[in-house]
């Protein structure tokens, strides 16, 4: 099978025959449909964030199950699935507090880019080749783990479902879950890229009001009115902070989003709060970056920073509802989704992804 690997940092990435090794005891075998080209895979590319090479990396994905290993008894040969990138073990602290996104063994697996029993099944002749976060979606084929497949009904577009693993759920969740904005209440979003732009739309479920998009890009702006922002803020000609307050009354907003991973963007979500506002940071940032945060409002005022990952989320709990909320017409997927590209291309589509020509776009397979 062709699969897109990683050697180096600062490298292209090298789309080339590998060998994948049938699922073992509690792992199936998955026909990837699509892969989400995500900017968290670019902090590996450019080594922001170090990933154990080789590896075949994608993290947001959608398929159909190809083969089921030993002991498998949630999945089945034809199954619609989209791959969930946060292994959970299910017994530890965090699982069993519906906090699956911060489980510690999906944490190891990054580290090790190995799969939950700590081998892999990528080869290239007598070379090992590394699994990212469990689910290695650059991948015409891809073994995993059965709890990092989720079932979704048969009729969701694959191309649609893959966005809805990632770029969706870290959006749309980060406001729902981890801000928790309720109707009327003022939100800065920070980036409207893949991410930004389904926090934009999460603003809107929940009824927010004003939304504000804040991007250099002015196309990104366009894009964000189509997903619910009721004002931009093109930061590369005002001041953002300064905006905000004029926007909101002279107050700031009740929540900011960072969604671009910029620590000195962190510290303007911040900065643009109200009293007893609260700021979430989704975007990643290298393991050194720091911000310079006022710390007397955190007393004084009761200003929050808070982080959220995977959209504070249970993603089998969410993930069907995302995709009833677009099946249903109150989710916005067919204009973030604005292009497709084979695997050979994989590296012209993050070049478009830096270039901030797409929404999201996604690796097509078929």
């Amino acid at each position: 099978m062709k699969a897109a690997v990683f050697y180096e940092a600062n490298k292209p990435m090298a789309v080339e025959e590998i060998e994948v090794l049938p699922p073992q005891e509690g792992e199936v075998l998955v026909k990837m449909a699509a892969a989400g080209v995500c900017h968290s895979d670019h902090h590996a590319i450019t080594g922001a964030l170090p990933a154990p090479a080789p590896i075949v990396l994608g993290h947001e994905g959608s398929g159909v199950v190809e083969e089921v290993g030993p002991g498998v008894t949630s999945l089945k040969k034809g199954d619609h699935i989209v791959s969930v990138w946060r292994y959970s073990c299910g017994v530890c602290e965090y699982c069993l507090t519906a906090r699956p996104n911060l489980c510690g063994a999906g944490w190891n697996m990054r580290n090790t880019s190995s799969l939950s029993d700590g081998t892999k099944r990528f080869r290239k002749g007598s070379t090992e080749i590394g699994h990212f976060l469990g689910v290695s979606t650059f991948s015409e084929y891809s073994v995993m783990s059965e709890r990092s497949a989720l079932k979704i009904r048969e009729d969701m577009p694959l191309d649609k479902a893959a966005v809805v693993s990632c770029a969706v759920i870290t959006g749309v969740g980060a406001v729902l879950n981890g801000a928790k904005v309720r109707p009327g209440e003022s939100i800065a979003i920070f980036g409207a890229g893949g991410i930004g732009l389904n926090a934009v739309q999460g603003a809107a479920l929940a009824g927010a009001e004003p939304i504000i998009a804040v991007d250099i890009m002015q196309n990104k702006l366009d894009y964000a009115k189509k997903f619910g922002a009721t004002h931009t803020v093109n930061a590369s000609d005002e001041d953002a902070v300064e905006r905000i307050r004029e926007i909101t009354g002279g107050q700031g907003a009740h929540y900011a989003v960072e969604a671009i991973g910029n620590a000195s963007v962190t510290e303007q979500a911040f900065n643009s709060l109200r009293t007893g506002g609260t700021a979430v940071m989704i975007g990643i940032t290298s393991p050194d970056d720091t911000a310079a945060i006022p710390t007397l409002p955190l007393v004084t005022q009761e200003k929050k920073l808070i982080g959220s990952i995977y959209g504070s989320s249970v993603p089998r709990f969410m993930v069907p509802r995302l995709i009833e909320l677009y099946m249903a017409g109150k989710l916005n997927l067919d204009d973030l989704l604005t292009r497709s590209w084979p695997l050979d291309q994989i590296n012209e589509a993050y070049d478009a992804l830096i270039r901030g020509e797409v929404a999201r776009s996604v690796i097509a397979y078929d």
